[in-house]
């Protein structure tokens, strides 16, 4: 180990590292306090001001984290933020957790990585350990970053570190956070993986130690690349099942009694979240790089991403029999959120949803008690739909159906069946025959 590294071992050792995240967002923040709560110092980086100006006030923009915490942090002096990335200099080791979406032709967009390393490369100094935990396809560590980085003049394993270490943030998880899951580990060479692995062995439970950066990529991929095809499988399960007249869930239901051999996954109305959307889909671009298939992959990514359609084929049969068209039907889409207690939007399957009634001449309206006002989303740029709507016996008599997209544990079902008129119900909240509850 060179002089380097061995004074930047004694720092993450010694726990006198200063160590930087880039992106605090829904994996950066919780990454952050957790070092702050293991006692490093911390400072945070980010383009949005907003948050910056927020975490300097002691508040919480992520609804399940407790704005204490920040609080606590920040008057230890274990918490800082900025949006001047001239400070990169400051930093021992530098976590990236930027976001990594897809194109509109979905191929991976790593343009946030490219600017971050630019960004990078100007400050870097010897000594540093740059980590990435972005989800990206396998060798976007060693062939964008590293070659990027060596630019600059030094020399990756000698001068400065590197390695990759995928997110595995589960947001609203009360069980499971960055210090209590596993943490995957593959360094760029020998050295670079060592010291990334002493850095996060401070604060998580366990290092799963990788003999590269390219198989610690690969392993993120494959995780979400596992539930992706799963979610596939069962919404097929479900299309199938609801054209014989059976119920999937009491399927699934006696499915699970099953004490080995089955791995329970709950059918939907699509697939969103910050990784499962997109994994597949980097996986399938750089295996076609190798000339090398991926059928089965893309064809979990098409069942999926069909899965909206059937939401509003369902709809606007139910509509037809009501005697109703569906341009100009008044809809309440119930939650934005990709999954339930949550306010995370990212990929949520409602925007297609939403969308597409807003394509067909229906009036939209949603309700989610988690996103007060609509965020503006890359993909659905032309879309009206405001702030939530109230969940009243006055609003749910106005709509003509409501659509239960997101099944958020803080709603009053009851209500919503005692007063729709209509219910399409994607995530199985009421069981047993009704005449104005179809299931989709």
């Amino acid at each position: 180990m060179s002089d380097t590294a061995t004074a930047l071992r004694s720092k993450i050792d010694n726990q006198d590292a200063l160590v930087g995240v880039i992106g605090l967002g829904y994996v950066g923040l919780p990454l952050a306090l957790a070092f702050a709560e293991n006692g490093f110092k911390v400072l945070g980086f980010d383009i949005d001001p907003a948050k910056i100006d927020q975490l300097a006030r002691g508040e919480s923009y992520i609804h399940y984290i407790d704005p204490q915490r920040i609080v606590d942090a920040t008057r230890a002096g274990r918490l800082d933020a900025t949006s001047d990335f001239q400070r990169l200099t400051e930093p021992d080791a530098i976590l990236v957790c930027v976001p990594t979406p897809l194109t509109e032709n979905r191929e991976p967009d790593i343009s946030y990585i490219q600017t971050t390393t630019e960004q990078m490369r100007s400050t870097l100094r010897p000594g540093q350990l740059v980590v990435l935990e972005s989800t990206t396809y396998p060798g976007t560590t060693r062939e964008l970053v590293m070659t990027q980085l060596e630019e600059g003049g030094l020399a990756c394993g000698s001068d400065f570190f590197l390695a990759y270490s995928p997110e595995r943030e589960d947001p609203g998880n009360p069980t499971f956070g960055p210090s209590t899951i596993p943490k995957v580990v593959g360094g760029t060479d020998e050295t670079s993986g060592d010291l990334a692995e002493a850095l996060y062995s401070k604060v998580v439970v366990q290092v799963v130690r990788v003999s590269s950066a390219e198989t610690a990529e690969a392993s993120k991929l494959t995780e979400n690349i596992f539930r992706a095809v799963n979610i596939a499988l069962v919404n097929e399960l479900k299309t199938v099942y609801d054209d014989m007249g059976i119920d999937v869930w009491e399927v699934l239901d006696a499915a699970e009694t099953k004490p080995f051999g089955f791995m329970r996954f709950n059918p939907g109305p699509g697939w969103g979240g910050h990784c499962i959307p997109i994994d597949p889909f980097y996986l399938a671009w750089k295996a076609r790089q190798f000339g090398t298939p991926t059928r089965f992959i893309e064809l979990a990514g098409e069942v999926n991403v069909e899965m909206p359609r059937r939401v509003i084929a369902k709809l606007q049969n139910a509509l037809n029999n009501a005697g109703k068209p569906i341009r100009g039907s008044r809809i309440l889409v119930m939650g934005l959120a990709y999954k339930k207690d949550v306010s995370d939007p990212r990929e949520s399957p409602a925007f297609e949803i939403l969308w597409q009634l807003q394509q067909l001449g229906a009036e939209i309206q949603y309700h989610d008690p988690h996103i007060p006002k609509a965020p503006d989303m890359r993909s659905w740029k032309e879309l009206e739909i405001g702030e939530s709507a109230p969940l009243s016996a006055e609003v749910l008599e106005q709509q003509d159906a409501v659509v239960i997209v997101t099944d958020h544990t803080d709603v009053d079902y009851d209500l919503i069946r005692e007063h729709a008129g209509l219910i399409i119900d994607t995530r199985g909240v009421y069981r047993g025959m009704n005449s104005k509850i179809v299931q989709a």
